[in-house]
């Protein structure tokens, strides 16, 4: 939609402006509480442009519709002028004039009613722009924009430009690119998760209650976790994926891989819980030890007396500042995901992705049994409704799917569990924790993905190679980072460990940024059904009747 008009700089004009935005609003279905603060807002702004216009000066009116977020823009010729003075009253009652209170009590109300409020004076004309409607799909339809195009240019460049040119493309734009914004998340991850953790310690003044959540909560953790793992196993041997094949990806590809390594022993993974300095942790974003140190400093601080209140206030502005640096990189999120998509249609193309479509499709069928068993949780552990659940959601889990980083999702999924009802003490402690220890889509991920390429190379897996390989999925689903890649690491160390050949990661390297995708999205969902789950156990999910 997308709407213009010029009224007069006077009462009557305002009253055109309200009118119609009311008018414009209502005829495009939005509630009547949403078109109210619009009116309000367009109301106060226009009072502010006529009270600075030009002689014989008119207003232009633009309402815009964009992905179901509606902006409102007000254009007059004037003098430049403060929309919100100071942003308080208090000072100016006994000192100025009426008109600068009523000023300022306009801006203040304006603020209040409408989001992203920008003003600019430039050329003799006053701008004053405003969001009525924030749509919360408004980043998916974005994101999911950016993969279809991603889609298209990189198959459309594969099959007309030559190998070099994709080649220079992909080396010094595409990849670059994503690097750069992987990099700008990554830089953020392990603050979000000690602040986010320790602010969420600090407000629990009973250890036992801390106890009695945090028990419940692995608790689940550790039931999915096996779950997933043997829902892998399960669709595995349902569909039997994997076909004799060759890799198609360079050695050195290959080498770069297969020669990182994830500890698989459960005493050494214990044993370094406990980092030797406070430093180390947040350079190698080791989240095993942030949550310690993140546990241990909630922990202490209730216990710092006159000092308690302001490390607690520090540390909740430290966690704001994070989640909010956060959420600005994430507004990024479509050029990175159109980078990375691009960059695999050019690197690998559709033969490989055709090549391994059974055993993502396999992989697939493991992510939908897990959303079944996510709704039973909720059904018949917690009484709450699945389609609810799945309504409110289902444009949060489109959005972590973009984002395909479990650590970087957190701000996302944190703001999913306050708009379902979550107490913040709940999904505090829940999401960051699951962020690292919570790997459901990776556990039938590895499931799969592990078995198809065994029997891709005549390697039969069964007894006790079947159950070394549980138990490693399980350690390393605790252990791996949240981070896109690290799917591609444990799958190297877990073929290794099951006798596969470690050229076997070369058919599935070229689409793990795309597999993670998913398996993002499925650990994310698996975290906010544990947040809901615990909250309603522990009475603390604030909507009535889910």
């Amino acid at each position: 939609m997308r709407y213009k008009e010029d009224v007069t700089a006077d009462g009557a004009g305002v009253e055109k402006i309200t009118g119609l935005v009311r008018q414009l609003l209502k005829k495009n279905s939005v509630k009547d509480k949403d078109t109210e603060k619009a009116v309000l807002a367009a109301e106060e702004a226009a009072e502010g442009l006529i009270g600075h216009a030009s002689p014989d000066a008119k207003i232009t009116v633009f309402v815009r519709s964009f992905f179901g977020s509606v902006m409102v823009v007000l254009r007059s010729k004037g003098e430049k002028f403060d929309p919100v003075p100071g942003g308080k009253i208090d000072h100016l009652i006994d000192e100025e004039s009426d008109e600068m209170v009523q000023e300022t009590i306009r801006g203040i109300l304006l603020k209040s009613v409408a989001s992203d409020f920008k003003y600019l004076h430039a050329g003799g004309i006053n701008w004053i722009s405003f969001t009525i409607i924030k749509s919360p799909r408004a980043h998916l339809y974005r994101t999911l924009g950016a993969m279809g195009l991603a889609v298209v240019v990189g198959f459309i460049l594969s099959m007309v430009a030559e190998t070099d040119i994709d080649d220079i493309i992909n080396d010094y734009l595409l990849i670059p690119v994503y690097t750069v914004y992987l990099n700008a998340l990554k830089m953020v991850v392990a603050p979000v998760v000690f602040f986010s953790i320790a602010t969420c310690i600090m407000q629990f003044s009973d250890l036992s209650e801390l106890g009695r959540i945090g028990g419940r909560v692995l608790t689940i953790f550790a039931i999915t976790t096996v779950i997933a793992t043997f829902v892998g196993i399960g669709v595995f041997y349902l569909f039997r994926p994997g076909t004799p094949m060759t890799s198609i990806m360079d050695a050195d590809s290959v080498q770069k891989i297969t020669s990182q390594t994830i500890n698989i022993s459960i005493k050494d993974m214990l044993v370094d819980i406990v980092p030797s300095d406070f430093i180390q942790p947040f350079v190698s974003s080791n989240m095993l030890q942030l949550i310690f140190l993140a546990v241990l400093c909630g922990i202490v601080t209730g216990r710092m007396g006159q000092y308690m209140q302001t490390v607690r206030n520090a540390f909740e502005a430290f966690n704001d500042l994070f989640l909010k640096m956060a959420m600005v990189k994430i507004g990024f999120m479509p050029i990175a995901v159109f980078c990375s998509i691009c960059s695999m249609m050019l690197k690998v193309g559709i033969s490989l992705i055709i090549s391994v479509l059974g055993i993502f499709a396999t992989f697939l069928v493991g992510l939908l049994c897990m959303i079944i068993v996510y709704c039973l949780i909720l059904a018949v552990g917690a009484h709450v409704n699945p389609i609810w659940f799945l309504k409110n959601y289902i444009p949060t889990m489109t959005q972590v799917f973009s984002i395909a980083s479990s650590n970087a999702s957190i701000p996302v999924n944190m703001e999913a569990c306050e708009r379902m009802g979550v107490a913040k003490k709940i999904y505090c402690l829940t999401i960051p924790l699951g962020a690292t220890l919570n790997m459901d889509g990776g556990c039938v991920y590895m499931s799969v993905f592990a078995l198809a390429l065994a029997k891709s190379y005549g390697i039969e897996v069964s007894g006790a190679s079947m159950l070394a390989m549980v138990v490693s999925i399980i350690v390393m689903s605790v252990g791996a980072p949240g981070i896109p890649g690290s799917g591609l690491i444990c799958i190297s160390v877990l073929l290794t460990q099951m006798g596969v050949p470690a050229e076997a990661v070369g058919l599935i390297m070229g689409i793990d940024a795309f597999v993670g995708m998913f398996r993002c999205m499925s650990n994310c969902t698996g975290d906010v059904v544990t947040s809901i789950f615990v909250a309603k156990k522990e009475k603390m999910l604030e909507v009535k009747n889910p």
